[in-house]
């Protein structure tokens, strides 16, 4: 080996004793734009704490992350590339913030394989939740089954993919482990191996099947296993729902996308109606997702928003629209009109046009009234942008109209009790 070489191989083990040693005296590692690609390259799981030194809120989490980091380092010491602690001043590292979209202090963040969770971390503050937390994501995302038997009953009320594979050393388990890692809260996995799953196996490749809830037969195939991202982003498309549940425990997650709810309120025993919403949802509105956030709620525990559109549990089922700003109800009978053609449709696109704001206070626009008669101060496009819920102008007469039901879940984005927000986007 010439000097040259020899002087490269010396810098690189002092780099991987510098990094053990960082590693194993301070538990929780500070991340730059440096190393930040190493660390989260090098372990399965990083716990990321997103800091400001001058928030008080990230000053009270600071010692109790760094004793959670000491009960996680007792049964998965951190230099050995499984599980790290570690934190990122967004003061100074302003582009990794940005990165990762932190818009609070602190902001909690699990990276599985090197790639960030969807859902940050909002439990409980303390090192035993920090260590459970861990703990949970520390179990295997897959489920094993010996035979196809077992493989082709699975019917569970959750949505599932079936992994039929050569082996669990190769390349493809390795991006499945990554894939399942990141979805394994939206779906189960299943895995086949070796000389049983052969015979699954499509035209000799490994193949995953994606299965709809409580369905069996109508499975979805896929084989592209050999690259971790176009998995995951399959994955993610069949695993994630196009309407979620609105509960307490997710409000202010949902909050945070900053999209629009469209919001079915239904008893707790109907089921019909969620599903034909669902349907809806897939027909009427598959292009417009990226606008709107889809819910259905329990009514009974979500009484208040009913209340505050002048409705109660009795007129159940009802849709609505909260855009943060106000409520809009669906004027339609829900049982009778959700499935008929482009109403659902039709109700977004008027808050998206303004049209929803508009109507509420002057009634119905007028079928034949030119762009030019739109009034001072109401939404209307630019450039295909789209102002909503701008103040109205004052009726006739100087009489100031009333405005619609302000949001409710507005109220239930990012407490200032517990995070300091940069920026009120909602």
């Amino acid at each position: 080996m010439n000097i040259f070489g020899t002087r490269c191989l010396a810098l690189w083990l002092l780099h991987v004793c510098y990094m053990i040693t960082c590693i194993s005296a301070n538990e929780v590692i500070q991340l730059t734009a440096d190393n930040v690609n190493t660390v989260l390259k090098n372990n399965e799981l990083v716990f990321v704490n997103f800091y400001a030194d001058w928030c008080r809120f990230s000053q009270m989490l600071a010692p109790v992350f760094a004793e959670g980091s000491k009960l996680v380092a007792k049964e998965y010491p951190p230099d050995v590339g499984k599980v790290v602690f570690a934190k990122i001043d967004c003061d100074q590292e302003t582009q990794l913030a940005q990165k990762y979209k932190v818009n609070k202090y602190p902001t909690l963040k699990l990276f599985v394989f090197g790639e960030p969770m969807k859902k940050e971390y909002r439990g409980q503050r303390s090192p035993e939740a920090f260590e459970k937390f861990i703990k949970d994501h520390m179990t295997s995302p897959v489920q094993k089954r010996e035979t196809f038997e077992q493989m082709d009953s699975i019917s569970d009320d959750k949505r599932n993919m079936l992994v039929y594979i050569s082996n669990e050393e190769g390349n493809n388990y390795k991006n499945v482990l990554k894939a399942a890692g990141q979805l394994k809260s939206d779906c189960n996995w299943y895995v086949m191996s070796g000389p049983n799953a052969e015979p699954h196996r499509k035209n000799g490749e490994d193949v995953i099947y994606f299965r709809q809830p409580l369905k069996q037969g109508s499975d979805v195939p896929f084989t592209g296993l050999t690259n971790a991202e176009t998995l995951t982003a399959w994955a993610r498309d069949l695993c994630v729902p196009k309407v979620r549940v609105l509960t307490f425990e997710n409000a202010e997650e949902l909050t945070e996308e900053g999209l629009p709810f469209l919001i079915l309120f239904h008893h707790p025993d109907d089921v019909d109606t969620p599903a034909q919403f669902l349907e809806q949802v897939n027909l009427q509105l598959a292009n417009d997702l990226d606008t709107i956030t889809a819910l259905t709620a329990d009514g009974n525990k979500f009484a208040h928003p009913l209340h505050h559109l002048g409705k109660s549990t009795a007129d159940l089922p009802l849709i609505a629209i909260d855009s943060f700003k106000h409520m809009y109800l669906f004027k339609h009978d829900v049982k009778s009109k959700l499935g008929e053609d482009g109403l659902l449709k039709q109700f977004v696109s008027d808050l998206a046009s303004g049209k929803l704001h508009r109507e509420f206070h002057y009634g119905p626009d007028k079928v034949t009234q030119p762009p030019a008669q739109i009034q001072q101060g109401e939404p209307q496009a630019q450039g295909g942008n789209v102002k909503r819920d701008s103040a109205p102008a004052p009726q006739a007469g100087g009489k100031e109209p009333t405005d619609p039901p302000e949001s409710v879940f507005k109220q239930l984005k990012p407490s200032h009790n517990r995070y300091t927000v940069l920026k009120d986007e909602l």
